[in-house]
């Protein structure tokens, strides 16, 4: 793998790490502040939105900008937003810090995956995405942990100047070591939207924000569950978060590893595993040592869809690929708030601490229904065309009748 992928790497452990250390420092921000902790809360969920907005937005606004030049644009954007929130005097200054962080979130990943794919042989490109998004997973097992343990003791506004750094080191490896590619000649706007009227692009999103939106109904709630229902101490929440990160680490790089040699079979076997994982860790979270096995099971698992989403949306999207690109991180984003609403729902309607996983089960089993309605819409469109089609292979794209049709077999 070429070493330029270190340097997007280490862009995203700079983001993994400031999107997810916020939910261990909200008591303190929201002492410093003085405001109630749900009110501190909107640093979650404007980062989320911000994301979400932010990926097509950027992305948009970068069409005409080489891809290495707006990479260093968006670290660019990621530093200022993070020493914004660690200099705020007021909680709005905090949340309007945090908003400008992730503005570069979703585009960042978006491009990256890209970058990372055209830096590599075809056959290699879902290990190469796997490999960016490594940072990422990688920020959850040390970054995370460390920036808490860094906010507890030295002040929360030191571990945002900590993630302000790693920004900075992001950039300069961009700087270094990525390779200026050529924009594609001839891609405007109107291209990069033209790949949202292609089905197979649209399942591969809605499978995204089901899938991931899956791992996050459980994972939102882990705390009060473990401690309630498993019997856990309070302080042994962060090493179950560690668990599950070196759960998505290992499920990350498995799932770039196999997607380039069978992508939608990869996607049939992790969907469905995580649904029934989902679905188990209703009776596992009932003892400590089944809960902590499930946790790692439920990172890998999760993870383990990213790479082939990914690689599916640039694949399908083929020509004009970054806005789809970026959008699809958006989904995981999407997922993510989905999950925890409807994973709220279920509690406060008194199904109790593990009703969420209930939830992300049935979450998880509507991707996978998802993902095996693209496949036989593949297979059909590739009947049409007079081959064999095959699901790691992108052909042409399926027409709204197609896909009903599909759905409407299954």
């Amino acid at each position: 793998m070429p070493l330029a992928l270190l340097a997007l790497a280490i862009g995203a452990f700079g983001i993994g790490t400031t999107e997810f250390v916020i939910m261990g420092l909200l008591p303190e921000v929201a002492g410093t502040y003085g405001v109630s902790i749900p009110t501190a809360g909107f640093l979650v969920t404007g980062y989320a939105l911000g994301v979400v907005l932010g990926a097509p937005l950027m992305t948009v606004l970068g069409t005409r900008i080489p891809r290495k030049r707006m990479l260093m644009l968006l670290m660019g954007l990621f530093i200022a937003g993070n020493v914004l929130s660690a200099l705020a005097p007021a909680f709005g200054v905090m949340l309007a810090g945090r908003v400008v962080a992730s503005l570069a979130h979703g585009a960042f990943f978006g491009i990256g995956a890209v970058v990372a794919a055209e830096l590599v042989a075809p056959a290699k490109k879902a290990g190469a995405i796997a490999m960016m998004f490594t940072g990422l997973t990688v920020a959850n097992v040390i970054g995370v942990p460390l920036g808490t343990l860094v906010g507890q003791h030295l002040g929360w506004r030191v571990t945002f100047l900590i993630v302000a750094s790693l920004g900075l080191l992001g950039l300069l490896g961009i700087a270094r070591l990525v390779p200026d590619l050529p924009r594609p000649e001839g891609v405007r706007i109107r291209h990069e939207l033209a790949a949202f009227r292609n089905v197979q692009v649209l399942l591969a999103m809605a499978m995204t924000v089901l899938g991931f939106g899956g791992v996050f109904a459980a994972v939102t709630y882990i705390t009060p569950m473990m401690t309630n229902v498993a019997g856990f101490a309070d302080t042994s929440v962060t090493w179950l978060l560690v668990l599950f990160g070196l759960g998505m680490v290992a499920g990350n790089l498995l799932g770039g590893r196999f997607a380039d040699r069978a992508l939608m079979p990869m996607l049939y076997v992790s969907l469905g595993a995580l649904a029934t994982v989902l679905a188990v860790f209703t009776l596992t979270a009932h003892t400590k040592a089944g809960a902590a096995v499930t946790i790692v099971l439920i990172g890998a698992l999760g993870f383990a869809t990213v790479p082939p989403l990914q690689k599916r949306v640039l694949d399908q999207a083929a020509g004009a690929p970054t806005l789809a690109s970026a959008v699809n991180i958006g989904a995981f984003n999407l997922g993510n708030a989905l999950a925890a609403w409807l994973g709220g729902i279920v509690i406060a309607a008194g199904f109790g601490w593990t009703a969420p996983n209930w939830v992300g089960a049935a979450l998880a089993a509507s991707a996978l229904g998802l993902a095996l309605v693209s496949g036989a819409l593949e297979r059909r469109t590739a009947a049409r065309a007079g081959g064999e089609g095959r699901g790691d292979r992108p052909v042409a794209a399926g027409s709204p009748a197609d896909a009903a049709a599909v759905l409407t077999h299954h």
